[in-house]
């Protein structure tokens, strides 16, 4: 992430959550927690990107275990103090541009609203990082935003390579321009077609859901 991302991120460690606690998006929700268990059920998970915590906890109960990174220190913090089943999540400082130093035997990743906040030009990059790290065959999953009117805050601006722009403001009345991108299911299969062996993407009324396995063949000594 830029250095504003991770400040703006830091600042917001405490109050994050609470966007899980909007009452009209209770029932989307109660949708999207089943199907993201259903993808990632008994699988050795790297999961990106994982902020505080909340998806961690969600996947814990079912995953055969969970690597949790993100960049920045103190949303780590906040997501160490979950609780998790024993022995089944660890966590790590990484660059979600840069997961080859991560550790570990891994069948999946799952990314949570990481997607919208990675620049359209550097996609490839942050797709070429995970693919190369988990190896073929591997499954992958990504959650994040659909833009919704009246819920979703509005697109500040548009910049000359596609990305678009939130203002938003904290509980402390600091104000912050963050990168938000809300893609279509049309550009996402067209983002991940070349790199995905049967790409499925699911649209919830805020949320969108894509899950595919990585092309090639899985070698023998790893399982899924």
């Amino acid at each position: 992430m830029s250095a504003d991302l991770l400040e703006y991120y830091a600042r917001r460690a405490r109050e994050y959550e609470e966007i899980y606690a909007r009452a009209e998006r209770q029932a989307d929700l109660d949708r999207v927690r089943p199907w993201l268990r259903g993808e990632l059920h008994g699988h050795r998970v790297l999961e990106v990107a994982c902020g505080t915590g909340y998806w961690t906890a969600w996947l814990a109960p079912v995953a055969e275990g969970i690597v949790a990174t993100d960049a920045g220190a103190e949303v780590l913090g906040a997501a160490r103090q979950k609780s998790y089943p024993p022995e089944r999540v660890r966590f790590a400082v990484a660059d979600a541009y840069d997961l080859g130093a991560v550790s570990g035997e891994f069948s999946a990743a799952f990314a949570g609203f990481f997607w919208s906040h990675v620049p359209r030009a550097r996609l490839p990059e942050f797709l070429w990082s995970l693919h190369r790290r988990l190896g073929p065959g591997a499954r992958v999953v990504f959650l994040d935003n659909r833009f919704v009117a009246g819920s979703s805050t509005p697109i500040a601006r548009r910049d000359d390579a596609g990305d678009t722009y939130q203002r938003r403001w904290l509980g402390d009345g600091t104000e912050h321009k963050v990168l938000k991108n809300f893609w279509s299911p049309a550009e996402l299969r067209a983002a991940l077609s070349a790199d995905a062996r049967g790409l499925r993407i699911v649209e919830f009324e805020y949320y969108w859901g894509a899950s595919y396995e990585t092309k090639g063949e899985r070698p023998a000594t790893s399982c899924t």
